[in-house]
């Protein structure tokens, strides 16, 4: 059976990547129908936006997406591609394993954690106001009203909302996550012990799913000491739920924790679409070049294969990939003792690489 993918190459050194990727996916035997889409700062003239409505069809039409790093362009009043398609599609679960392979320059070993980000609320939703403005004034005034402090005047202001629908949704969907790929526990992460309204709210209802979940360990961490004890016992964490804001700031922590963001895919999840993605920039000054580690977008495309119910592929791949990283020779400059090693490869003949173990498996 061929499976329809909405394919957006990207701009900036996007398609370099996406081209390397496509081919190793190819090359693991399953039958893909590539519907390629056009999105980001190289088609703002073409289209007057970086994302296209029609990009936004063809996932929706598709269900699944495999997507190359985008470029926001500056000054256009345009926020995030990224965001928009989160927005677009209700893709209200940013997920980001964060896992250790042998070869790639880390100060730890054996990490294989997943970090279940809430993406449609939090401080993230954008809903601001600006110093002086008259809004902003009001607000001000409305709260010293209520009673519930003061605001100095010229301040600007974010609002943080929790809701119980976004927390009891992806801390299901944590748990989900958890029982079908046979993980052990999962951490809820907060600040409950000051944001008793908002943090306490989503630590509530965690704790109340967790519930429904019996097979599986809970426990909770403050955000704070999550990342000391993510720095000094990583190996004891396993899925990590969080709010929009930390889940953001712990993902890049975590990435770091196991070598940086050429090795850190994702997947931004919803109840009808899936979209799956590196979580790097574009890179747009490495552009032609073909210099840029492609193993994030490639075991992003390995986890856009177990989404489809293709394991046995997904691990074939995961395995390769995981012997050409040991073996250090096809390899891009990052991935080298030094950044200007001359045994360095093109982003495609890491692929090629891939491609080659693929055939001894």
């Amino acid at each position: 059976m061929a499976y329809r993918v909405t394919l957006i190459p990207g701009d900036g050194t996007g398609p370099e990547i996406t081209e390397t990727t496509k081919a190793v996916i190819e090359a693991t035997g399953v039958e893909i129908e590539w519907d390629v889409q056009e999105a980001g700062a190289d088609v703002l003239e073409k289209y007057g936006t970086p994302l296209p409505e029609q990009v936004i069809e063809s996932i929706r039409k598709n269900k699944v997406a495999l997507k190359g790093p985008i470029t926001t362009p500056v000054g256009t009043g345009f926020r995030s591609v990224n965001v928009a398609l989160r927005k677009a599609l209700d893709l209200y679960a940013c997920v980001r394993p964060c896992k250790t392979y042998p070869g790639v320059r880390s100060r730890y070993s054996d990490i294989d954690l997943v970090v279940v980000r809430e993406n449609t609320e939090d401080l993230y939703a954008g809903v601001e106001f600006e110093k002086g403005k008259p809004e902003t004034q009001e607000i001000i005034k409305t709260i010293k009203d209520l009673g519930a402090g003061e605001i100095r005047e010229d301040s600007g202001i974010s609002i943080k909302a929790i809701s119980v629908f976004a927390s009891e949704r992806i801390v299901r969907f944590a748990f989900e996550y958890a029982r079908k790929y046979k993980r052990r526990k999962v951490t809820a992460v907060h600040k409950a012990n000051i944001m008793k309204y908002s943090d306490g709210l989503f630590l509530e209802v965690a704790r109340n799913v967790a519930k429904e979940y019996p097979d599986i360990e809970f426990e909770d961490r403050i955000v704070d000491n999550m990342c000391m004890q993510l720095v000094q016992k990583p190996e004891l964490y396993d899925v990590l739920v969080l709010p929009n804001l930390y889940g953001d700031i712990i993902s890049d922590l975590g990435a770091g924790l196991v070598g940086g963001l050429g090795v850190a895919p994702g997947a931004n999840i919803g109840e009808h679409y899936a979209v799956f993605e590196p979580t790097h920039g574009s890179a747009p000054k490495y552009k032609g070049l073909y210099k840029v580690n492609p193993i994030a977008m490639i075991l992003s495309g390995v986890m856009m294969l177990r989404h489809l119910g293709e394991e046995e592929r997904a691990n074939r791949l995961e395995k390769a990939v995981a012997e050409v990283i040991k073996e250090g020779k096809k390899v891009t400059y990052d991935m080298k003792p030094t950044p200007d090693d001359p045994t360095a490869c093109k982003t495609y003949e890491v692929g090629e690489a891939i491609i080659e173990k693929l055939k001894s498996f």
